[in-house]
């Protein structure tokens, strides 16, 4: 089997705890398995004996640990992907805890569905190299192991003795089984679970990524994508009426005179080629280059919303820190209701942080797709969903209640600190409900 064949398998996301990440110290647990609530059931999807959310929405102060709880997920997945090409000497990186021991473990856990079957991975670092590592899955419900590890100790479940040997001869310290395993076996379970963090989970970082290119050529492969786009900027109000795109190969030696390279740098490229990207968005009267004369938001609205269509048709998890950077809060709103109201048949999540208070809404969001981001008294990050706070009711406005500090996860001004500034600068009263100055 080709583990990079494209397939139509259903994927979601149940649960994600990590420890000693960044700003995390202890356990936090993330889930996207619904609580007993039958508000907005429509927006639920069942498997098995759980009912599976499609987002989920993450707030909290700068600082407070938001981007680095999605970096733990990203460091998993990446190191997924990528660790089969760790070369001897080479450490993992682990991004411990600044109150953590040197010799102290990162941990993190996951639990996912792919092709309608349950997985449970997870694995530990310590001192910058693989401590554990283990893969179960659940066929039928039951748990079944795959292998576990202890250093470099592997223990193959009982359906799996014999399989693994090449994989175990090139494992090193420094590399998860199931990066070897998924490259040098032939196990079809093995193999699902790496694709689920190669293939199924999207983590989009808008200081990162840029996916204009990869925008252009779904519009260029996918008619249905390009009228999408086009439906959504008009349904938006921006004018456009509609987008001319075009991605072709091109030797870097035959670009245009005004682009030429030295010489000394085509000699070095040879008949190296690069990508020439246009990207024209029509309006009634004229058209405006994407690249050079359109709007901050506009663009982003170009690289996002492609990937998205793309994502939700494959029923891929999106994962993004920051959703509203350069994107007006409608079109947040929108994006949003996308994964909650796409078609049935299909499912895909959508997991994001944010600060526009204006998206919690009782309406929008069930009290279990909420979650907060906090520190503590060690300046560790608590992780906690707004289920877990007492009195909130069902019609409750979500976003007085954030804001007023009810569900904590918010900077709030101390009266303290500011009267030390003093009143030269400040008038306390007015700030806090006295006498306007």
């Amino acid at each position: 089997m080709n583990i990079y064949q494209k397939e139509e398998v259903s994927k979601m996301l149940l649960e994600f705890k990590c420890s000693n990440h960044r700003s995390i110290k202890e356990e936090v647990n993330f889930s996207m398995i619904a609580g007993s609530d039958n508000t907005s059931e429509e927006l639920l999807k069942d498997f098995g004996n759980f009912r599976v959310l499609r987002s989920a929405v993450i707030y909290g102060a700068n600082g407070s640990g938001k981007s680095n709880f999605i970096s733990a997920l990203l460091f998993m997945c990446d190191l997924v992907g990528n660790s089969i090409n760790y070369q001897p000497g080479q450490g993992v990186f682990q991004a411990r805890h600044k109150l953590s021991a040197e010799d102290s473990s990162s941990e993190y856990r996951i639990q996912f569905v792919r092709n309608d079957i349950r997985y449970a991975y997870g694995f530990s670092v310590k001192k910058n190299l693989i401590q554990d590592e283990y893969l179960y899955y659940f066929p039928k419900g039951r748990q079944v192991k795959i292998f576990e590890r202890n250093g470099l100790e592997i223990r193959p479940g009982d359906r799996y003795k014999g399989v693994f040997d090449v994989s175990i001869s090139i494992l090193k310290d420094n590399r998860l089984f199931l990066s070897c395993a998924a490259n040098y076996s032939n196990v079809k379970e093995l193999e699902e679970a790496f694709m689920f963090f190669k293939t199924d989970i999207v983590v989009y970082n808008p200081e990162i990524n840029n996916w204009t290119e990869y925008s252009i050529k779904l519009m260029q492969d996918n008619d249905m994508i390009k009228k999408t786009f086009v439906n959504i900027l008009q349904a938006l109000g921006t004018g456009a009426k509609d987008v001319k795109v075009k991605l072709e190969k091109i030797k870097l030696a035959d670009l245009p005179q005004e682009l030429q390279l030295p010489d000394a740098l085509k000699s070095l490229l040879g008949t190296k080629e690069g990508n020439r990207i246009e990207a024209k968005v029509v309006y009634d009267q004229f058209e405006v280059d994407l690249m050079t004369e359109e709007s901050t938001g506009v663009k982003r609205l170009f690289q996002m919303i492609c990937p998205i269509i793309d994502i939700l048709d494959k029923g891929k998890i999106l994962i993004c820190d920051e959703l509203e950077t350069s994107l007006h809060e409608s079109v947040i709103f929108q994006i949003v209701q996308l994964f909650q109201k796409y078609q049935k048949d299909k499912f895909a999540q959508l997991i994001f942080s944010t600060h526009d208070t204006s998206l919690l809404d009782s309406d929008l969001f069930r009290r279990d797709q909420v979650w907060f981001t906090q520190l503590n008294n060690e300046r560790a990050t608590d992780l906690y969903s707004l289920v877990e706070i007492k009195n909130v009711r069902k019609s409750e406005n979500l976003e007085k209640g954030y804001v007023s500090g009810k569900y904590g996860a918010i900077p709030m001004l101390n009266k303290n600190i500011l009267s030390r500034i003093g009143t030269k600068y400040f008038r306390i009263g007015g700030l806090y409900g006295g006498e306007k100055s």
